[in-house]
């Protein structure tokens, strides 16, 4: 794959990783787990990206986070929060409509 078309998908993803990152945390996880998780679901993200994208989130308002110290080490756990839920189903809707496009397009209907 071209460096150009590289680039293209990186910018297309790049949305996405905060809607999936959005929708999985519904039920708290931790950076790592997410990443497991969205990698499981075929959206692969590095960690250099996901982890500031974690922390963008929640400086939003758009995730919460806490500290789980019961295990030998400790992990921060985020969940979505109220804002982020009302994000999420923003951006849910706004990709319907553009698969729905996309797919008129593609199959040359109007």
């Amino acid at each position: 794959m071209d460096e150009l078309t590289q680039q293209h998908l990186q910018e297309l993803r790049r949305g996405t990783v905060v809607l999936a990152s959005l929708l999985s945390l519904r039920e708290p996880g931790y950076g790592y787990g997410l990443l497991e998780s969205l990698a499981a679901a075929g959206i692969a993200v590095d960690g250099n990206t996901l982890y500031p994208l974690l922390r963008r989130l929640e400086k939003q308002g758009l995730l919460t986070s806490e500290w789980n110290t019961d295990e030998a080490r400790p992990r921060k756990f985020y969940r979505t929060s109220e804002a982020g839920e009302r994000l999420t189903e923003a951006l849910l809707a706004d990709w319907h409509e553009i698969d729905t496009a996309l797919g008129r397009l593609t199959s040359g209907g109007s």
